[in-house]
């Protein structure tokens, strides 16, 4: 049923700050850029990392208010978890969970992005495998 991730979508009060964080954290400025909604093709398969902004949020049902991060935590496979950890919190991220192993051959971390939306970050063989088999076969 589920075949992969499609679009994660994070929610941002200060949208244009948002933005140009995302901008700085990938290098590059969102494909699709509206006043509402803003998004990037990430990573090695082009998914999206879309950025809403929370003045229209009302328009989709309403988002709660919450006084800390909560919800799913996306983890982004990178390949060298202490510099990308190091990036998000140079550019302003807040440390929520810091490195540790989840099993051999997954290590991960969260921060918190400066619009209070959970960022994970992953170093994960499994990802690996599978582009490998994907490159492989393509």
């Amino acid at each position: 049923m589920l075949r992969g991730m499609s679009t994660v979508a994070l929610l941002a009060e200060d949208f244009e700050g948002a933005k140009r964080w995302y901008a700085d954290l990938l290098g590059f400025a969102p494909y699709f850029d509206q006043p509402w909604y803003a998004e990037f093709r990430v990573g090695d398969h082009q998914q999206e990392l879309g950025i809403l902004n929370a003045q229209f949020a009302a328009d989709l049902g309403g988002v709660p208010a919450v006084d800390r991060p909560g919800g799913v935590v996306l983890y982004w496979h990178v390949d060298d978890l202490d510099a990308a950890l190091a990036r998000t919190l140079e550019l302003g991220a807040v440390l929520f969970q810091p490195v540790r192993e989840f099993g051999e051959g997954f290590t991960g971390a969260c921060v918190v992005d400066p619009f209070g939306n959970l960022l994970g970050l992953m170093h994960n063989v499994h990802y690996l495998d599978v582009l490998e088999r994907n490159v492989s076969a393509g």
